[in-house]
């Protein structure tokens, strides 16, 4: 069955929320991508380049919270509505397909469902109730 987790967006502060978070939860991060180490580094502005592209961090009973900076140099502004996503983690490719495209009939898609730089497919949608949607199918390795 596929896995639900709550992935949340700042502006500037996601390493601080997450520390904070961190001491909260009691564990170690699972994750920490910056985006001067992800193929966009070159797109990124210099004062932005430590922020966080993704950030996990285990939660109990194999969840995981999950976070990004919007970054302002690339147009994104933090608003209610766009600060938060529920993540899906299927079990397949196929069922990865069938979740994308359901959520998004009659919504906006965001980013297409497709294999992406770290060797998982992922598509980011709007549905049509205004839910923000990631779906995100790693293959086993």
């Amino acid at each position: 069955m596929a896995t639900v987790n709550p992935y949340l967006n700042f502006q500037d502060n996601t390493e601080e929320a997450f520390n904070f978070y961190k001491s909260v939860f009691g564990t170690e991060f699972s994750a920490v991508v910056r985006f001067k180490d992800s193929p966009i580094a070159g797109n990124v502005a210099e004062a932005d380049k430590d922020k966080i592209m993704h950030i996990a961090l285990p939660i109990g009973n194999g969840n995981l919270l999950m976070a990004t900076d919007m970054l302002k140099s690339m147009g994104q502004e933090l608003k209610t509505g766009n600060n938060f996503a529920l993540s899906i983690s299927p079990e397949t490719e196929e069922e990865a397909l069938r979740f994308f495209n359901g959520l998004s009939e009659g919504g906006t898609v965001e980013a297409p469902f497709k294999k992406e730089f770290w060797g998982g497919y992922f598509g980011m949608l709007l549905d049509k109730f205004g839910v923000r949607w990631m779906i995100n199918y790693q293959p086993a390795s």
